[in-house]
């Protein structure tokens, strides 16, 4: 098998050899060429020692120097190059105490985490596969190399990568790989929350985002994010539902498209179902004020993976608004964007569109037919530049201070007001009207 080498990482082996070591593309680049798919990335690997890798390249940074790793600069781009090693005792769950270096490529090969991340490539030397990755790319399966018992305690968060993986390439879990997960699930416990939460988005905008009930079945769920397992267990008897709450949740996840706020909308939009759950003299199951309940679990959620605040305060009006009401008027909608906010509205037809996918025939047109007037008087809405929000008024509040209003609280009351009729009325929204209305305002 040929792979293509970018012309800076052909130059590194070459200098490689050329001054006696064995250098080869390593990890997730040789994976992804195998693939068809264009690397983020090119890792090399190589026998030669941190420091003289570092004597053959004008310009190079310790990035990881203690374990091997230094990056080669050319033209303003680097790529990282790591001497060939053995890792030693992992007493973290995480990282090795510390790293040996060898002269063995095999070594090398051999602790990493899955086949179809231990394959190297040079032009010299071609395809380097010794556990098999290659057969594993053809048969769809992510294996561990070696022991998945001892790869897994080495790094508890393989495991995360193993679902992540399946979710992004459509491979199943190799059984063997599957049984040392579901064993040593817990281990999870060890991992940071800033780890956990890049696996857990790139999962949930891979095109499998579904692919979380894996993670569930093995336990993974029930250490990094035990909310979804009370989902699982938490039955619908509604005409609306045809799927537990768990599983309409993975359903809608796959019904809006790969981004990060809408995936992880869907993810957590009835994550408190299971705490809100009624059921009634005809054994129908309710769920009121869950997305209330569920917007103040989620942001708890959010802040314990350590999310940025942006994406957390996104996410929690997408489950606090994803069920809210919406009068199908001119006047409602306007009310609707100014509650839910400018930036968060419009997600919502994507939001509900999926919800509404992953829920029972009943009444679906209809619900889809409603969704489909509001979005046009939306965007009718928006083409017309309607005001939404205070920014959006033809006056400010210095304008009411040369009317004569006191500064301070009054003014804000004013304006409050002169938004609610412009809401409903649009064309008030001009500074004679306004300027004209606020005089019979009484705060």
């Amino acid at each position: 098998m040929q792979i293509q080498l970018p012309d800076k990482v052909h130059k590194i082996i070459d200098t490689l050899e050329a001054a006696g070591y064995e250098a080869y593309a390593v990890g997730g680049c040789v994976r992804d060429s195998v693939l068809g798919r264009k690397p983020d990335d090119w890792d090399i690997t190589t026998s030669a020692k941190p420091e003289e890798t570092k004597q053959l390249f004008p310009r190079t940074i310790d990035t990881g120097i203690r374990h091997g790793t230094v990056t080669v600069m050319l033209d303003k781009e680097g790529f990282e190059v790591t001497t060939y090693r053995i890792d030693g005792d992992y007493e973290d769950g995480r990282h090795p105490k510390e790293v040996t270096f060898t002269a063995s490529l095999e070594e090398d090969l051999k602790r990493r985490d899955f086949t179809i991340n231990a394959m190297a490539y040079s032009e010299r030397h071609g395809l380097v596969d010794i556990y098999g990755g290659l057969a594993d790319i053809e048969a769809g399966v992510i294996r561990c190399v070696g022991n998945a018992k001892e790869r897994f305690t080495e790094d508890a968060l393989r495991m995360m990568r193993a679902v992540r993986f399946s979710a992004q390439l459509g491979y199943r879990i190799d059984e063997g790989t599957r049984k040392a997960m579901t064993e040593l699930a817990p281990n999870l416990q060890k991992i940071s929350a800033e780890r956990i939460q890049v696996e857990l988005i790139k999962l949930v905008t891979s095109p499998h985002p579904d692919y979380l009930r894996i993670a569930y079945e093995t336990g993974i769920t029930a250490q990094i994010l035990p909310e979804f397992d009370l989902c699982m267990k938490t039955v619908q008897n509604n005409p609306h539902h045809c799927y537990d709450v768990g599983e309409h949740i993975l359903h809608s996840m796959l019904a809006v498209k790969a981004d990060k706020v809408l995936r992880l909308g869907m993810l957590f939009h009835d994550i408190g179902k299971p705490q809100t759950m009624t059921i009634d003299e005809k054994g129908i199951t309710h769920n009121k004020k869950h997305p209330v309940v569920g917007a103040e679990m989620t942001r708890k959620i959010l802040r314990r993976l350590k999310f940025d605040n942006d994406t957390t305060d996104k996410v929690t009006k997408l489950v606090l608004y994803h069920d809210q009401e919406i009068a199908p008027t001119p006047a409602g909608v306007r009310r609707a964007v100014h509650r839910m906010g400018e930036d968060i509205f419009p997600l919502m037809f994507a939001v509900r569109r999926a919800d509404v996918s992953a829920q029972s025939d009943y009444k679906r047109e209809e619900k889809l037919q409603k969704l489909s007037y509001i979005e046009a008087l939306y965007e009718e809405i928006h083409r017309q530049g309607d005001a939404v929000s205070l920014k959006d008024l033809a006056i400010t509040g210095t304008d009411l201070i040369a009317q004569g209003r006191k500064p301070g609280r009054e003014i804000g009351a004013v304006l409050q007001e002169l938004l609610e009729k412009v809401l409903e009325d649009p064309s008030l929204n001009t500074p004679e009207k306004l300027l004209e209305i606020s005089k019979k305002i009484v705060t």
